[in-house]
């Protein structure tokens, strides 16, 4: 079965890193991709890991948010910058902070991993920690509360708020480039969903190169993005409880849902059989990569991005303590994902994909 067909390809180039610097937002960007072989008929897709960047994928959208508002003058020269994080973003925040000098200031949930928030220490940021989930909005509302009372409280104070701010979309335009430059081919790109930057940014700027690329989205059963109703979520780095702007439902030709324990199950696969994995956003993206290029012909080529490495979920996606508490070890993912008509037709517990795409925030858009 194939899908989307394959596209004219461009010359690729070769993309060098720069050899030496002041600063380490230099080393920002130009991220490897490595093939991800998924069948032994030789089936596979592209991954770009920025986990090579110094704190993930996030310093891209961390570093071009804090210049854009410096030189529109909403950021003043050392004013606090403030934001809600389950992480990642919060490791770039402290890397711009530390490179335009900006005090940072993280809110975040219990959710976040012991060594996520020792690090953020390290780094000289400080962390403030919710205790107490929002009603309807979950953790992120919750988060977002209290960063609106640190803003009151601080004249003068910057909030990226990633979530609806267009220059997180826009930061990944370099990705685009990048993925442009060394696949020179990309019919499919498969992006996990959270804020919406990352899969709004890259795709929109890929257009460019390939006007008929195709852009499948990856999100987590309880998430409500995608129409879903927002439930407790065990995966973090992807799903969301709010409904934010950046998320371009208009360029997703469709979704998948994964749950905890098929993303487990595919990063422990691909960090045996490749060496390289992730966290919950990358086993989730594997997954569904994985069984796009196993119903594709060879020729159509699909680049999934991997947003992080493994070393943050030592304590949760790699230990089998936690694992096993949580029920996650034991059983692999069904060889293809249930078929949804419809969002609303059920609320979805394993991994489920769906051609309609919804905003449940639109006008008229059912509830």
């Amino acid at each position: 079965m194939t899908l989307f067909a394959p596209q004219t390809s461009l010359p690729a180039r070769m993309i060098t890193r720069a050899p030496y610097s002041r600063s380490l937002a230099p080393a920002v960007g130009n991220t490897p991709v490595l093939w991800i072989e998924d069948s032994p008929a030789g089936h596979g897709f592209w991954a770009k890991l920025e986990g090579f960047n110094p704190g993930g994928m996030k310093d891209r959208p961390a570093l071009h948010m804090v210049q854009a508002a410096r030189e529109r003058g909403e950021l003043a020269d050392g004013a606090p910058i403030v934001e809600s994080t389950s992480g990642t973003l919060g490791l770039g925040l402290a890397l711009a902070g530390g490179v335009y000098g900006h005090p940072v200031t993280l809110v975040t949930d219990p959710g976040m991993e012991p060594i996520v928030r020792r690090l953020l220490a390290a780094y000289g940021t400080r962390v403030e920690m919710v205790d107490q989930p929002h009603p309807v909005g979950g953790w992120q509302q919750a988060r977002r509360d209290r960063v609106r009372r640190l803003m009151a409280e601080h004249p003068g104070a910057w909030c990226p708020d990633q979530y609806h701010n267009p220059d997180n979309v826009s930061a990944y335009r370099t990705l685009a480039d990048e993925l442009a430059a060394q696949l020179g081919r990309i019919d499919v790109l498969v992006c996990s969903v959270g804020t919406g930057g990352h899969s709004a940014g890259t795709f929109r700027a890929l257009q460019r190169h390939f006007p008929r690329l195709r852009l499948v989205g990856v999100d987590t059963v309880g998430s409500t993005i995608f129409g879903q109703p927002a439930t407790t979520r065990l995966m973090r780095g992807l799903g969301s409880s709010i409904h934010p702007r950046n998320v371009d439902y208009a360029a997703f030709d469709e979704v998948h849902w994964v749950a905890p324990q098929e993303a487990v199950w595919m990063c422990r696969r691909l960090a045996a059989t490749h060496h390289a994995s992730g966290g919950w956003s990358v086993g989730a993206v594997a997954l569904v990569a994985g069984w796009l290029a196993r119903n594709h012909d060879p020729d159509v080529r699909i680049a999934a991005v991997f947003p992080d490495g493994p070393h943050r979920y030592f304590d949760t996606v790699y230990n089998d303590d936690y694992c096993h508490r949580h029920g996650l070890l034991g059983t692999a993912p069904p060889a293809e994902p249930d078929l949804l008509a419809d969002p609303g037709d059920r609320v979805v517990d394993r991994w489920t994909r769906c051609r309609r795409i919804v905003d449940p925030a639109a006008e008229g858009a059912p509830k």
